[in-house]
């Protein structure tokens, strides 16, 4: 079943809201908590992801939410709406643009609808699913990049990867033309949009992967976690996407080992 329009819409008021509020506070000299992970968190992350919880309970209280910053409630919903207000909060504090928010919509735990949005570029990705994604309303697709040998890949930081994982990572990115550090969920937009061909991350939480899916699909790509399964709520947090299948399938070779 594919998300509706008034869901679509609702995804789009949200993504709204919460770069209204990013917007005001970026570049700004917030305060700086930590979390009990040690990552960090600001008054920007909490508004934002209040201010798009508040617009679900609005338009579909029976609906549950996983949210980084407030947690999870209804979740014997077969609908979830799956947030996270700044995925990239070091990039936000340091001023960056390579900061996203996340908006995903699941049913029985498979991501149906997905928003990458970069509110202070403007830039918003839309992918949803059996329909070809969108960047700011015009048709994106990955790049045809079929080797690894021609590919570039990315990854968030190698700090996230288990010592088994950093050296399987490694030789996989041994094989490839260029390698780029950092990005978060904007670098899966970048594959997405045909500038980077792999991406490949550990230790990620619902609400940094659930939106990534329809997008990458819809695009054209793959995404899937390291042993090649599909995608879901309950997924392990071992990310691997790629521009192709044929490079998907190179790349697993490499990941699947873990």
């Amino acid at each position: 079943m594919q998300a509706d329009n008034r869901m679509l819409a609702l995804a789009h008021h949200m993504a709204d809201a919460a770069g209204e509020i990013l917007r005001r506070y970026w570049r700004l000299a917030v305060i700086v908590d930590r979390k009990a992970d040690l990552s960090p968190v600001t008054l920007a992350d909490r508004e934002a992801e209040a201010a798009m919880r508040a617009l679900i309970e609005a338009h579909y209280p029976e609906h549950g939410i996983i949210g980084e910053e407030y947690g999870n409630v209804r979740s014997e919903s077969p609908y979830q709406w799956v947030l996270d207000p700044i995925d990239g909060t070091r990039s936000f504090i340091a001023g960056y643009t390579i900061f996203t928010t996340l908006i995903a919509l699941a049913k029985d735990s498979i991501p149906l609808l997905g928003i990458i949005d970069q509110p202070i570029t403007g830039e918003r990705w839309v992918g949803i699913e059996g329909e070809a994604s969108t960047l700011n309303g015009k048709p994106i697709a990955t790049r045809d990049c079929r080797t690894l040998g021609h590919a570039v890949i990315a990854t968030t930081s190698t700090d996230y990867f288990t010592l088994p994982q950093a050296e399987l990572f490694a030789r996989l990115r041994k094989q490839c033309a260029n390698a780029v550090l950092g990005g978060d969920a904007y670098a899966y937009a970048m594959l997405a949009s045909g500038q980077i061909d792999i991406v490949a991350d550990a230790g990620m939480k619902p609400y940094d992967f659930c939106a990534l899916k329809p997008v990458i699909e819809g695009a054209g790509g793959i995404v899937t976690d390291w042993n090649g399964n599909p995608l879901t709520i309950a997924s392990d947090g071992r990310i691997i996407a790629a521009a192709s299948k044929e490079l998907h399938g190179q790349a697993l070779k490499f990941l699947s080992a873990t």
